[in-house]
């Protein structure tokens, strides 16, 4: 059983099991809440179901180099990788 986090923690079992993965305590706690809360973004899942312009668009806000030379299949494993 997990223990208990406090109030600002949403999701005490996933938490842990992301801080024994090895993210820092403000992300875990970001993640879980926002999977207690239903609001994660799936965003590795639906990738090969956007428009390459849409990737593009991501691409170049994450700062990924070399992104226009690139096609769908590469954006998709760059994002991923990012």
């Amino acid at each position: 059983m997990a223990k208990d986090h406090g109030p600002a923690i949403k999701d005490d079992k996933l938490y842990e099991d992301l801080r024994r993965d090895g993210a820092s305590k403000s992300k875990a706690a970001r993640i879980a809440n926002a999977k207690a809360a239903g609001t994660l973004d799936h965003r590795g899942s639906e990738l090969e179901d956007r428009s390459k312009d849409d990737l593009m668009k991501e691409a170049r806000k994450i700062g990924i180099e070399g992104r226009s030379k690139m096609n769908k299949d590469d954006l998709v494993k760059a994002i991923r990788k990012s």
